[in-house]
């Protein structure tokens, strides 16, 4: 629209996946939300430098994780993905997050829903953290704290149905 900035809707049709899919427009927020410095909803030339930078990098590590070389991550390569990332996820875990991210229900999943999937468990895995305060893998939801929650599942769009216990 030339007004030097990019929407969501906008981003979302510059940003195409390897088979020539778009961005899911779940991911480009998910985006958005992490490089937009001025929080106007918005990205601005500055913003979308350090974006496609981040995405580039994004693109390496999913071809490393690509062991058969299809051009989607299946189950056991977002596993072996978590884990060198140093995500004590179990295949239960992953199963689900598949589950949730894969809309075409072939079981795998496409470049932009790997950045998704992957900053997701690290967003979970940090909140969990905190409040997983002794350290033993285990916390206690209240009230107040599962409010806290939902904010935190509204950033990423859809309401997650899996639970992360680190050890």
């Amino acid at each position: 629209d030339r007004s030097g900035v990019l929407e969501a809707d906008e981003l979302q049709r510059a940003l195409i996946n390897g088979d020539w899919s778009p961005f899911s427009i779940d991911t480009v927020r998910l985006m958005i939300s992490m490089f937009d410095v001025d929080m106007s909803g918005t990205i601005d030339f500055n913003e979308f430098v350090g974006l496609w930078r981040y995405i580039e990098d994004w693109k390496k590590c999913f071809r490393t994780f690509d062991k058969d070389g299809s051009g989607t991550i299946d189950r056991s390569e977002l596993f072996n993905a978590l884990k060198a990332f140093g995500f004590n996820v179990s295949p239960r875990v992953v199963d689900s997050l598949v589950k949730k991210v894969d809309t075409l229900g072939r079981g795998d999943i496409s470049f932009d829903k790997f950045i998704y999937s992957c900053v997701l468990v690290k967003t979970l895995s940090d909140n969990f953290r905190k409040l997983d305060t002794n350290n033993d893998g285990w916390i206690e939801l209240n009230y107040e704290n599962n409010l806290d929650s939902i904010e935190t599942k509204r950033i990423f769009g859809n309401t997650p149905r899996f639970m992360i216990i680190l050890k």
